[in-house]
């Protein structure tokens, strides 16, 4: 029996890059993982980010804006970044695993109509299953991924 892997996804409001990494890897990562997001000034679950996960089957209607300072005490496998300011000002986890800092540009700041914005939701949520995707293959590799972002 596989051990299980605790992720942490941080982002600067916990509202759509991390709540979306927090959906695909549930899902994508099976009973294997345990994933939980969370944000430097969390607000709220964006609207287009819901639906964007909704497009490819996947519910986040039901998770929350957390902020990370409820994680700081536990243990985490992998801590992954997603924006340039959670980089900077996520705080240390004692015990933590890895730390990874993939940077995605932030859909719920980019301006048009609702089908503009919605498009980069599905650009960003494209992305990050991909990376998922990556972390997923470099766990159940020997090698290691050479396109993985760097550690801090």
């Amino acid at each position: 029996m596989a051990k299980v892997k605790k992720v942490l996804f941080v982002c600067t409001a916990n509202s759509a890059r991390s709540q979306m990494a927090e959906g695909l890897l549930r899902i994508l990562g099976s009973k294997d993982w345990k994933v939980q997001s969370g944000g430097i000034f969390p607000s709220f679950v964006h609207p287009l980010a819901i639906r964007a996960m909704e497009e490819i089957g996947i519910d986040i209607s039901k998770q929350t804006s957390k902020s990370i300072d409820r994680f700081v005490k536990k243990k985490f496998n992998y801590i992954i970044t997603l924006c340039d300011d959670a980089a900077q000002f996520c705080p240390n986890f004692p015990g933590a695993g890895e730390r990874y800092h993939w940077s995605f540009e932030d859909p719920a700041a980019v301006s048009g109509t609702a089908e503009e914005r919605l498009a980069v939701f599905r650009k960003i949520r494209d992305k990050l299953k991909i990376k998922i995707e990556e972390l997923l293959k470099s766990e159940t590799s020997d090698v290691p991924d050479p396109i993985a972002s760097f550690k801090f």
